[in-house]
């Protein structure tokens, strides 16, 4: 698949050399051109990375079975990260697949991992949600960092099996 991208931002190049070298269009059309192709890239590089397993930058999914957190911490070179792998909880029953989401460094919720990490290795599966944060209305992209979410942790409730 991988291939197959690659291949397909070569022929866009080439279409778009192409296009600015032999074509009589207006300067202005070409440029305009140039952005779009250039804007096209850059949108198609994140997409891809979310197809090839990197993890998403995404908001956790409201509801989620806590699988496995691997834990970041900030140094002088990295600001530090949280990366936790999810199963979504969809009418009550995990999703098929896994996903894996990278999220900022809080301490709060590196202390809320662990504790949740240290159940899921003694065999008590736990359960999460995922709020956002309450906060001024408007457009969040104007307000740095009001993507954030208040996350809770807990043991996941043992299944109620029907009598015989």
């Amino acid at each position: 698949m991988t291939t197959a991208v690659v291949l397909s931002f070569a022929a866009l190049v080439l279409l778009c050399t192409l296009a600015l070298l032999w074509s009589r269009w207006p300067a202005w059309l070409k440029a305009l051109l140039v952005v779009g192709v250039t804007g096209f890239y850059f949108y198609a590089d994140g997409q891809v990375h979310g197809l090839a397993g990197w993890p998403r930058r995404d908001a956790l999914p409201e509801r989620f079975v806590l699988l496995a957190a691997v834990i970041e911490e900030p140094n002088s070179k990295t600001k530090g990260a949280l990366y936790v792998w999810v199963n979504e909880l969809q009418d009550g029953k995990p999703s098929a697949q896994p996903r894996a989401y990278q999220l900022p460094y809080a301490k709060d919720l590196h202390a809320l991992l662990n504790e949740g990490m240290k159940k899921v290795r003694q065999g008590i599966s736990q359960m999460g949600t995922a709020e956002p944060k309450t906060g001024p209305k408007g457009f969040s992209w104007l307000r740095p960092g009001s993507d954030e979410q208040n996350v809770k942790i807990r043991d996941l409730p043992v299944p109620q099996l029907p009598e015989k």
